[in-house]
C-alpha cells in the first residue's frame, strides 16, 4: 500500500484540520496521500452525505480512508464517527481535557477557531499582507525600515510565498529582494541593503530543483540552464557567507518549516511587531 485517501472535514473552513493533519502526515514517507477537503458541513444532511462518500471510497479502494476533522457540534461529530474510515477529530481530542482542567464547559460555538474576536491581530495580518505585496521582488527598498525581515534569494527560490505566509499567519512585515545577475557578478552586498543587515535572511535551493522550476516557466532558456542556475546559487551562497547572513535551503523544507526557522534565527516576535498597533 503506497497510496491512501485522506479527508479533511469541518463545520467551518477546514483550515485547522488541514494544518494539523498535514503535520501528522509528513511523518509518513513513501505513501502518496490523495487529499480531499470538505468544509462547511453545518447540518445532519451534509454530514450524512460525507459519510456516504467516505464509505464509498473505502469500498472502492479496499482501505479505510483517513479522516481528520474539527467539529464543534457533538451531533455532527457523532455522525462522522460512524463512517468506515480512520476517524480523528481534533476538537474531541482536546476539548474534553481542557474542560476538565479549566473546570468549565466550552461554548461549543462554531466560527471561533481562528480568533475572529482578536480584531487587532486580524488588522495586523492584513497590514502585513499589504506590506508584503507592496514590497515584493525588490520593487522598492524605501520601506525596509518598517520591515521585520527582508528575504534575499535568486529568482524562484521561494521568497514571495514565504513572505506571504509570514504575513498571513504571523502578522510579520516581510519584504523580499531578488539577487540579480549583475549584483551576483559583483560578489558584494547591494548598496541598498547595507543599512538593513540585521534584517536580512537568505534563501537557497538545490540546483536541480531550481532548474526544474525555471524550466517549467521558461523552457530551453538561458534562465533555466544548468550553467546559469549553478552560477547564481554559488554566488548567492558566497554572498551570504561573506556577509554573515543566515540562510536556509528550501528544497526539502515546507513553507511552515522555513518560516519557523526564520522567526527563530532572527528572533522575530510572532504577530507582535509594532506595526498597525
Amino acid at each position: 500500500m503506497n497510496r491512501r485517501t485522506v479527508f479533511f472535514v469541518s463545520d467551518q473552513t477546514g483550515i485547522t484540520a488541514e494544518t494539523l493533519g498535514h503535520s501528522l502526515l509528513t511523518q509518513f514517507e513513501g505513501i502518496k496521500f490523495k487529499q480531499i477537503t470538505v468544509p462547511f458541513i453545518s447540518d445532519v444532511d451534509k454530514a450524512s452525505e460525507v459519510v456516504q462518500r467516505i464509505n464509498l471510497t473505502a469500498q472502492v479502494e479496499g482501505y479505510k480512508p483517513i479522516v481528520f476533522s474539527t467539529f464543534v457540534q457533538n451531533d455532527l461529530r457523532e455522525i462522522m464517527a460512524g463512517c468506515n474510515g480512520v476517524f480523528m477529530d481534533f476538537f474531541d481530542a482536546f476539548i474534553g481535557p481542557l474542560e476538565r482542567s479549566l473546570e468549565m464547559k466550552s461554548t461549543h460555538t462554531t466560527g471561533k477557531a481562528h480568533g475572529r474576536a482578536d480584531s487587532e491581530a486580524y488588522t495586523r495580518r492584513i497590514d502585513a499582507m499589504n506590506f508584503a505585496v507592496a514590497n515584493d521582488d525588490g520593487v522598492t527598498t524605501r520601506n525596509y525600515d518598517r520591515a521585520d525581515i527582508v528575504l534575499l534569494g535568486v529568482s524562484r527560490s521561494g521568497k514571495t510565498p514565504t513572505c506571504l505566509y509570514l504575513a498571513l499567519h504571523y502578522g510579520i512585515f516581510a519584504a523580499n529582494y531578488p539577487l540579480t545577475e549583475d549584483e551576483l557578478d559583483k560578489r558584494s552586498l547591494p548598496a541598498s541593503l547595507q543599512d538593513y543587515r540585521n534584517k536580512l535572511y537568505g534563501l537557497t535551493i538545490e540546483p536541480d530543483r531550481l532548474q526544474q522550476i525555471r524550466g517549467e516557466r521558461k523552457p530551453d532558456s538561458r534562465y533555466a540552464s544548468a550553467q546559469q542556475v549553478g552560477f547564481e546559487l554559488r554566488a548567492a551562497e558566497a554572498m551570504y557567507q561573506s556577509n554573515a547572513i543566515p540562510y536556509i535551503n528550501t528544497t526539502k523544507s515546507s513553507i511552515e518549516e522555513i518560516a519557523s526557522q526564520i522567526i527563530h534565527e532572527r528572533r522575530i516576535k510572532r504577530g507582535n511587531s509594532g506595526h498597525g498597533d
